[in-house]
């Protein structure tokens, strides 16, 4: 838990559909200090990500309207944003899904069900100020 304090004011957004998921994501990343944005698909987090700019941002991939896989490529298409990091969630775990998402241009990759261990360790790997650089 000592390490969650290196989490505090890192702002983290959290887009699945699932409201399951979302809420887990979300008590986890609230335990260790981080404000949490939280959207049910892509379209809806294109316009909290320009208005509140996350530190760090976890997709899923399958969702309605915008999938993960497209969320990723606009967000890159941002100057604003090409270097936030973009960790894609998903049940799926082969080779082409994981490459995929790599290719639309995401920094990790994290299998659910996810850890609350896995999820923190990812923050702190990308977050800006978890690695001791302001934050933008």
């Amino acid at each position: 838990m000592s390490d969650d304090a290196s989490l505090a004011g890192v702002k983290v957004m959290v887009i699945d559909d699932s409201n399951t998921i979302r809420r887990s994501a979300e008590i986890f990343l609230n335990q260790a200090g981080c404000t949490v944005l939280a959207a049910d698909d892509g379209f809806d987090a294109l316009a909290k990500i320009v208005e509140h700019e996350p530190h760090v941002i976890f997709c899923d991939i399958m969702m309605p309207r915008l999938d993960g896989y497209q969320t990723c490529a606009l967000v890159r298409q941002n100057r604003r944003f090409c270097d936030t990091p973009f960790i894609m969630l998903s049940s799926k775990d082969g080779v082409f899904d994981r490459a995929r998402g790599l290719m639309a241009g995401a920094t990790e990759y994290l299998t659910k069900p996810f850890t609350r261990d896995s999820l923190l360790a990812a923050v702190r790997a990308h977050a800006p100020s978890a690695r001791g650089t302001a934050p933008l």
